[in-house]
């Protein structure tokens, strides 16, 4: 709310206008007026926020970005425990692995570590229904440059709508996890890392 309160000042000074003026155009007191602008009220409303943009001469918009990997629903967590139960009982399962960047807010859903020969962890994206692959594409391959994984598993709810899916617009990611993904279920089962990049169907 401060750099909101910034920018009214400013606006306001930049305009020759007094608090009570704007206040009175907004249709708040001068006092409720004044706590927004020293940046005193951190619940104001979008509805106050656009009428004392509009008194100001100013239009509103509201912008979302993404800082971190959204809530996921009950059929992505049904998922990632069908992916644990397929795991070999030696090999440690964690949930929401945060990135190692200090301040990045990304987090792997799942990470496999504990294979014999190897300090490595084999990271899981789970998907339970992915629209749009090129978006899918992008978001995995920069968990892949920034996550400190090894070897990564793409998991798909194994459904009519994700075969299709992966037979439609899915090359880039066959191409970026090439591993055939049966395969890497077998390896996980008996304790072994996968040898590359895979998408499982599961």
């Amino acid at each position: 709310m401060g750099v909101a309160g910034r920018e009214f000042l400013q606006a306001r000074m930049n305009a020759g206008l007094s608090q009570a003026v704007v206040a009175a155009a907004a249709g708040l007191s001068r006092s409720q007026y004044g706590r927004v602008e020293r940046g005193e009220v951190p619940d104001v409303s979008i509805q106050v926020l656009a009428r004392i943009a509009a008194a100001l001469g100013f239009d509103t918009s509201l912008r979302f970005y993404p800082v971190a990997d959204p809530v996921h629903d009950a059929a992505h967590r049904a998922l990632l425990e069908r992916f644990r139960t397929r795991l070999h009982r030696s090999l440690r399962w964690q949930t929401e692995v945060p990135f190692p960047r200090a301040g990045d807010l990304r987090a792997w859903d799942g990470a496999v570590t504990g294979f014999i020969g190897t300090a490595g962890r084999c990271c899981v994206e789970a998907e339970s229904r992915p629209i749009d692959s090129q978006a899918l594409d992008r978001k995995v391959a920069l968990k892949m440059r920034d996550g400190n994984a090894q070897i990564v598993i793409l998991l798909l709810a194994d459904t009519r709508h994700n075969r299709a899916f992966l037979r439609g617009g899915g090359s880039a990611l066959r191409n970026r996890l090439p591993f055939d993904g049966r395969r890497a279920l077998e390896l996980l089962g008996a304790g072994v890392m996968p040898e590359s990049n895979a998408i499982v169907l599961l």
